[in-house]
């Protein structure tokens, strides 16, 4: 294995930069298509293929094709940028191979970018984000050495081995604030430090990539766009430690993410980045990755642990803590990838630099994947001390088709729901537990006024409990208690004392259970509990589902002034419970009708002659006794003479 010396690996950076800027190439053009997971189920692949073909059936040599990783806007995937030599970069959303072949005869050959397909460059998405962690995401080839070395890659490595000692680095990361992002937020400078005391060799170093949160994806897109970033902070982290060795756990779901990986260590190898002698320093480190089989539980990190010694991914008492006891006993650091992501920048920039991003107890940056209802979603890097309202209505672009938002769910199923009222508070680890909730690894989920919290709290309580590990009985079955009572609740069955039933309960599992995921799955009742009791009391005490969501608490109903009998709901709906004929008012038949709302979605927009009820309404509904023709209802409604119809 070659060993690469300093001032090459400068050399190499130095004809890299020039690569990456279009004027330096003997390009005038340059394609950029976006080439995440989210991209490539948009159907990224055409798009990159209509491109090609229009070079190749151009005869054109001067314009470049390239791939990135995400942007990060996934909700207008699939995304493309395009520069042309001299121009603004000018990026577009939701293409197609029709509308690449468009863009390539229209912008790319003639110069004319267009606007239709075009996002506003000053879009707030985008302009509003502090970007340190995703600072190479959607800029650069996440296959290409050379581009990541054109960023800066790799030179807080070198200055770590040659101007640091390993406490230097320690102290430079706790000197700078970096606290966990996988979840507990703990001070990596702390955890670095307490591991580099231990004498006992050899140590360990692993990055933790197993986000099992529904709706969160950081760790993923991190992995599939900017993968030497990672494996250059894990490296700069075995220095620091005093680790030979260090893994990579990643979930077999990711399959690009590990692609990706594998082929930045491949590459980080053959230039003499990882192996014996790194950069002809006396610091040796192999990485290696290791794939999991989708556990929820080996977020937690003695799980994980466990998981790649190959026993079974059980959590265990601490202490000892991981640093004094991890790998096959040895002392080991474990830190979430995008924890690893921050250290070169760290490095590189000092401690001041990235303490002065933030708050004082939690500085720099934070990644969430902003889902759910909101206008923009995708991938955001914003500093830590934002609010959530920014992050909702300028970041998010609001809540669509009108609606008020209701809440925010941060945190993953250990994280709870931060209502509208509180939309104020900062983005940090001590506010958001505070106002019930947590940071978790990064998953935010935006909640808009049609979300029933107890739907929310029994959705997140069912994930839990089916991924429970069963070894404390505290998490087993204090978890499959609460999901019992929440869904007796959701389907009317709730009773006087159960709200208080859950609350003594929710805490009696967060005290009681061995690792911070049963210590935590309680926070979506309680946080809800909390914040909107009120709609817990309303489908106690009049069976009566506020938002309209809980099945066996709502019933459907056709206004017969709207319906002008068209048969839409009526060939939709798969249970044969609506009677009706063309141009007669159509009627749902209520014992038959399985509230999937099916007749919902298919009564035309104009129309809108279906509408939910609950409660007391849905009590008293019964249907029209046949259908009548539309015309001979709107006459009767008409008369002066008419008698107001039963409720």
């Amino acid at each position: 294995m070659p060993v690469l010396p300093p001032a090459e690996l400068r050399r190499l950076r130095e004809d890299a930069r020039g690569a990456l800027r279009l004027e330096a190439t003997p390009y005038r053009a340059r394609v950029v298509v976006h080439m995440g997971t989210c991209g490539l189920a948009a159907g990224a692949m055409p798009v990159l293929g209509a491109f090609g073909d229009e070079v190749v059936t151009r005869g054109l040599r001067d314009v470049q094709i390239v791939t990135t990783g995400c942007a990060g806007l996934c909700s207008e995937e699939p995304m493309v940028t395009v520069e042309l030599r001299g121009a603004p970069p000018v990026r577009y959303a939701r293409l197609t191979a029709e509308r690449a072949a468009e863009v390539f005869a229209e912008h790319v050959v003639g110069g004319r970018p267009v606007a239709r397909y075009a996002l506003d460059p000053g879009i707030p998405f985008f302009a509003r984000q502090h970007r340190v962690v995703l600072r190479n995401v959607g800029a650069i080839d996440p296959e290409s050495f050379d581009d990541y070395l054109a960023r800066d890659g790799y030179t807080a490595l070198e200055k770590a081995l040659f101007e640091m000692t390993p406490l230097a680095v320690v102290e430079e990361v706790t000197k700078a604030g970096l606290r966990g992002r996988g979840g507990a937020g703990f001070p990596t400078g702390r955890k670095w430090k307490a591991c580099l005391a231990e004498e006992r060799t050899p140590k360990y170093i692993v990055g933790n990539c197993d986000e099992g949160d529904p709706g969160a994806y950081m760790d993923r897109s991190l992995l599939e766009s900017d993968p030497h970033s990672v494996v250059e902070g894990i490296t700069i982290a075995a220095y620091a430690i005093g680790a030979a060795t260090g893994y990579v756990y990643v979930r077999s779901e990711y399959p690009l993410a590990i692609h990706r990986l594998q082929n930045a260590i491949k590459q980080a190898r053959f230039r003499g980045l990882l192996g014996p002698g790194i950069l002809g320093s006396r610091f040796a480190f192999e990485l290696e990755i290791r794939e999991g089989s989708g556990a929820f539980v080996c977020g937690e990190e003695t799980s994980l642990l466990r998981s790649i010694e190959g026993a079974i991914p059980e959590p265990r008492q601490r202490p000892p803590f991981p640093v004094q006891s991890g790998l096959w006993g040895q002392p080991t650091v474990i830190n979430n990838v995008e924890t690893l992501a921050n250290v070169p920048a760290i490095v590189r920039q000092g401690a001041t630099w990235f303490a002065g991003i933030g708050t004082p107890t939690s500085a720099g940056t934070k990644i969430f994947s902003l889902v759910g209802k909101i206008t923009n979603s995708g991938l955001i890097e914003v500093p830590m001390g934002i609010t959530l309202r920014e992050i909702v209505e300028k970041i998010g672009g609001g809540i669509p088709d009108g609606k008020r938002l209701k809440a925010v769910q941060t945190g993953g199923p250990s994280g709870g729901c931060i209502p509208a009222g509180l939309a104020d508070v900062p983005i940090d680890y001590e506010s958001l537990g505070q106002a019930g909730s947590m940071m978790g690894s990064g998953g935010m989920i935006v909640l808009d006024e049609d979300t029933c919290v107890v739907d929310v709290a029994k959705f997140f309580l069912q994930f839990t409990n089916d991924e429970s590990c069963g070894k404390c009985s505290a998490c087993r079955d204090g978890s499959a208690a609460l999901l019992e009572v929440l869904t007796r609740i959701a389907e009317g069955g709730g009773r006087e004392g159960d709200l208080e039933f859950l609350e003594e309960l929710a805490r009696a599992v967060k005290d009681a259970s061995m690792c911070g995921l049963g210590q935590t799955l309680p926070n979506p009742v309680l946080s809800t509990l909390r914040h909107f009791r009120e709609e817990y009391e309303a489908h106690i005490r009049e069976r009566r589902c506020p938002a309209l969501v809980c099945r066996k608490l709502i019933k459907y109903t056709i206004d017969p002034d709207l319906c002008p009998g068209c048969l839409a709901c009526l060939k939709a709906c798969p249970a044969e419970a609506i009677r009706g004929s063309l141009k007669h008012v159509h009627v749902i038949d209520q014992e038959k009708c399985t509230r999937c709302g099916q007749c919902l979605e298919t009564c035309p927009p104009k129309v809108s002659a279906i509408r939910k009820v609950s409660g007391a309404e849905a009590e008293q509904l019964v249907s029209l006794p046949e259908p009548v023709p539309v015309a001979e209802w709107r006459k009767q409604r008409s008369s002066p003479l008419h008698e107001e119809r039963p409720s």
